[in-house]
């Protein structure tokens, strides 16, 4: 089940909650309805990466948990955060900001999550207190005319 609350007035953050599980493919599509397209794709992979952390290494696959994702959308950011009821460590990234290069290799099962959502995301915090992913994307000058307020 998905629960999603509509921002009170004057506030422009929404909120969704749903079982921890790995079937993404609804939730994806609910949280990039408003992200215009030339952006759909890559945040489309950032977002996987982030909520599939949440539900594996966070809620470790227990569907009686939940994964809550707070958005807000502006002209100039796209923001979430994204919560768990799990204790994850995020560990250090070793990867550079620009390159791919310095990924995990593709048979490796962990370690290329943080350094996609450092490629997608133009700031990546990690809030280990709360076990709380922020996750920021700037829309460019170029995006603002795409995009539909």
């Amino acid at each position: 089940m998905i629960s999603i609350s509509l921002p009170p007035a004057r506030k422009n953050w929404t909120k969704m909650s749903f079982a921890s599980t790995l079937y993404l493919y609804p939730i994806l599509d609910i949280l990039l309805t408003p992200i215009p397209c030339s952006l759909q794709d890559e945040v489309r992979l950032g977002l996987q990466e982030a909520l599939v952390n949440a539900a594996k290494h966070g809620n470790k696959l227990d569907p009686s948990k939940t994964i809550c994702v707070q958005f807000s959308i502006t002209k100039k950011a796209l923001h979430w955060i994204i919560s768990d009821q799990g204790f994850t460590e995020l560990p250090q990234c070793t990867c550079q900001t620009d390159a791919w290069e310095t990924l995990p290799p593709e048979e490796s099962e962990n370690g290329r999550g943080l350094c996609i959502l450092k490629q997608v995301f133009d700031h990546v915090f990690w809030d280990e207190e709360n076990s709380q992913l922020n996750l920021r994307k700037e829309i460019k000058k170029e995006q603002i005319n795409f995009w539909l307020t």
